[in-house]
């Protein structure tokens, strides 16, 4: 395949963003469904191959690069590309902010089309560049957010860039070879560096800061990129997989079920469970099996079809009641039930129930972490691995946390005043994101199609079935624990107000260290000012007048009159040589 099929995608969505910004809103909204669409069958039909290797400052580099890795990627980012623009055009969205999300979409399908370190690392910074504009352009609180996004993701593309230039010292070269990033020093700043996009514990503060504060719009395309292409980025830095990544994917599952538990800011809750659902991804490429990576992947798309139907319908309810804290909602199911129902599949998706998309995908990450993991596993208990455990918690938390969601803002109570449902543009976008994640739970085959690895594939040692009684069982199973769990906690989680997270610790650190560095290196330089005026002012002085110094250390005697300072011919060549010679000196 060659020419215009070839062109890298990034720089045709580029120009279509920079038109959507000047030409009239729905024409620039249906010029940008179309384009992102078109990203879908693109990936479908183009042959894998590497396209367009160039040489980059004598480095070589690959702006396309097409595997079954960046086939899955470039296809759901075209899906939920176009049905975002579709929900932003029906959300009252400026052109300006679509244009800005338009160039996250570019810079993100960069990122996953490149076929070389350099190559994704240059995507990847403008991805948060372009991220970051998009926060920034609603203004108001999602201003300083999106300062402390900017200042974050700068901190991870710069451990990101190190590991980069470590593993070419090691490699001698940036393109992907397939055998990862180098091992070694390169590997922990690519694991840190990467883990900032990804969410990893510790590093996560940014994604529930930042989400719940633009337009509604613009969070539905943030909760889709950075994270997903972090997911391909630490595949591609960690092919065969790391113990303590899969280690870590689980202990983001729990921490960030845990915490989104506690909220009522309906975003900010959402936010945390892309923390905790991310975390099936990592622990998937962290275990590193083909069920592993490709329980992973499958995540990656199932998790985008949910997560943007739950903002969708997040951002609805805030579109027609102002609304943002389940506190204050109730009883929109009878007066919303579009709404409702789109809210009711995503939910169920993501807890992982059968006959929805997340059963499948979740499934074949707990089934490699109970097979293909027990050689590697750190604790063990009964038939369990350690991080087996992790996973079927984060899947209780996850039941509860959605049945809150749904309990407080749909069936609980009843709403003051009429409410609307969707109009007719945010109705079409969620119900077809809706239908799709029931497609790909009832017919697992159409999935399993797309996937880069075969994961029922005979030859291995325990190919993944979905629907099997053991495993609808263990669905089921999750989603009575929830419920339990949601009654037994529902009186003291409501009682709860903001629960502060790791960002209430160092967030202020990093602004008075800032503050204090900022202000000691100014009085530092002011002081240096200072003596280096006085120095000069002494030199001038002693070189203008030295006379008068010389008075200053000789006794005062006024019938000797004035002194007076000369030297005779021979001790002025002398004392010229001596300055002729040091000069030479040092010079050679």
């Amino acid at each position: 395949m060659t020419g215009l099929a070839t062109v890298p995608p990034v720089f045709v969505l580029l120009a279509v963003a920079l038109l959507v910004a000047v030409l009239p809103r729905r024409v620039g909204h249906g010029l940008g469904i179309l384009a992102t669409g078109a990203l879908v069958p693109w990936s479908l039909s183009i042959s894998a191959g590497v396209y367009h290797d160039v040489t980059f400052l004598g480095f070589d580099a690959v702006l396309l690069n097409v595997d079954e890795f960046s086939r899955l990627m470039g296809l759901i980012f075209g899906i939920i590309g176009a049905v975002a623009v579709l929900y932003s055009l029906a959300s009252d969205a400026e052109r300006v902010q679509t244009a800005f999300a338009l160039s996250y979409v570019a810079t993100s399908v960069g990122a996953v089309f490149a076929g070389d370190w350099l190559t994704l690392i240059f995507f990847w910074e403008l991805m948060a560049v372009t991220s970051t504009l998009l926060v920034w352009h609603y203004g108001g609180k999602a201003v300083r957010a999106g300062f402390r996004y900017a200042l974050l993701h700068g901190l991870g593309g710069s451990l990101l860039m190190g590991a980069i230039l470590w593993h070419y010292s090691v490699a001698g070269t940036f393109l992907f070879t397939g055998d990862g990033i180098a091992a070694g020093p390169a590997a922990i700043l690519a694991a840190l560096g990467i883990g900032v996009n990804v969410g990893f514990v510790g590093l996560h503060t940014w994604l529930p800061d930042t989400y719940p504060r633009p337009h509604i719009a613009a969070s539905v395309f943030l909760c889709v990129f950075t994270t997903k292409t972090g997911v391909y980025g630490m595949y591609r830095a960690f092919p065969d997989g790391h113990l303590l990544i899969a280690y870590m994917g689980g202990a983001m599952a729990v921490f960030g079920v845990f915490y989104a538990l506690l909220q009522n800011d309906m975003r900010r809750l959402l936010s945390y469970h892309i923390q905790s659902q991310v975390g099936y991804m990592v622990a998937g490429v962290g275990i590193g099996s083909v069920l592993g990576v490709g329980g992973a992947f499958a995540h990656v798309f199932n998790h985008i079809l949910y997560k943007a139907l739950l903002f969708m319908t997040a951002g609805v309810v805030i579109y027609r009641t102002g609304e943002e804290s389940l506190k204050k909602l109730g009883g929109l199911a009878r007066e919303m039930p579009i709404t409702a129902g789109a809210f009711s599949v995503a939910a169920l998706s993501i807890a992982g129930f059968p006959g929805f998309n997340g059963f499948v995908s979740k499934g074949i990450v707990i089934s490699a972490s109970h097979y293909d993991f027990k050689t590697e596993a750190l604790v063990h208990v009964g038939e369990y691995t350690g991080l087996e455990l992790l996973l079927l918690l984060g899947g209780v938390g996850t039941f509860m946390s959605f049945i809150k969601f749904g309990y407080y803002a749909f069936f609980h109570g009843e709403h003051d005043g009429e409410v609307r449902d969707a109009n007719r543009g945010q109705s079409v976008a969620m119900v077809v994101v809706a239908v799709l994640c029931v497609v790909y739970g009832l017919y697992d085959a159409a999935l399993f199609s797309i996937l880069p690895v075969d994961v029922t594939a005979e030859s291995l040692a325990h190919p993944y079935k979905t629907y099997t009684v053991p495993h609808v069982a263990e669905g089921v199973v999750l989603a009575v624990l929830g419920l339990i769990g949601f009654y037994a906690t529902k009186k003291p989680l409501s009682k709860l107000g903001r629960v502060p997270d790791l960002d209430r610790i160092y967030n202020p650190a990093v602004f008075y260290g800032a503050r204090g560095l900022v202000l000691g290196t100014i009085r530092l330089y002011g002081a240096v000012d200072r003596v280096a005026v006085r120095t000069a002012t002494t030199a001038t002085a002693v070189a203008t007048h030295p006379e008068r110094v010389a008075e200053r250390f000789e006794p005062s005697n006024q019938d000797d009159g004035p002194v007076t300072l000369r030297a005779g011919i021979g001790l002025s060549v002398l004392v010229l040589a001596l300055f002729v010679t040091v000069g030479l000196i040092l010079l050679f």
